[in-house]
């Protein structure tokens, strides 16, 4: 079986990728039965009703339609809100990118479709010696970079882009998502990542004071295949 499968991305931190990963989810489930999120490394714990876990967790399960050990839908939760090379460390912990994709596989074989949401930017550090560029390239699949629509996004967008393909990936898509409403010129800031980025926009998020997936729309959402390797 063929799992059709996502890597989300995002220009930075706080740029909104659980929310464009829980509309992605959303719009897989009108077509697949067994729709999953994952985060593999999630950085800042709450406690919510006694259960220490974490936000970006909570709502990426919330908009799954299975349930899965969380071992494999975030197997690293760490508990300070740093740089997860940081974190882990603080943790006593290592994150190794082999472990992740051993996850992966595990969760993609129960699953018909699965969204994975990295942590921060594309080239996060996860250690000393991987970062997310390396997560991503083991998992092999497409790539949709969350753009957060502020001053510098261009830069940031065109850089990260670069760095998705120079890791032989495939940039699938992007979003727009306006986190700045003050932000000027914001059409023609969109219009220059349209000319410029080579990938398809998916969807436009207006800015929203409490952000919601309902207002992301995937209408013409493709089918992503996970990579034949794993």
């Amino acid at each position: 079986m063929t799992t059709t499968a996502i890597f989300v991305t995002g220009t930075d931190t706080g740029v909104g990728k659980t929310l464009v990963s829980v509309a992605l989810l959303r719009a897989m489930a009108r077509h697949h039965t067994r729709v999953v999120g994952m985060k593999p490394v999630a950085a800042g714990t709450d406690t919510v009703d006694g259960v220490v876990g974490n936000e970006d967790v909570r709502a990426l399960r919330a908009a799954s339609t299975c349930v899965v050990p969380a071992v494999l839908d975030n197997p690293v939760l760490l508990p300070d809100p740093v740089s997860p090379h940081i974190a882990a460390q603080r943790a006593g912990l290592r994150i190794e990118v082999a472990q992740l994709v051993q996850a992966y596989k595990a969760l993609a074989a129960q699953a018909d479709a699965v969204v994975v949401e990295g942590a921060g930017g594309f080239l996060v550090p996860l250690s000393d010696t991987q970062n997310g560029a390396d997560l991503a390239r083991a998992l092999g699949l497409p790539v949709v970079l969350v753009v957060g629509m502020r001053l510098g996004c261009l830069n940031h967008a065109m850089l990260t882009a670069q760095a998705i393909r120079a890791s032989g990936l495939t940039l699938a898509g992007w979003v727009a998502n306006h986190v700045d409403p003050a932000m000027l010129a914001q059409q023609e800031n969109i219009a220059y990542l349209q000319q410029h980025l080579r990938a398809p926009l998916l969807a436009t998020v207006p800015y929203q004071q409490a952000p919601g997936a309902a207002v992301v729309d995937f209408e013409l959402l493709p089918e992503w295949k996970a990579s034949a390797a794993l």
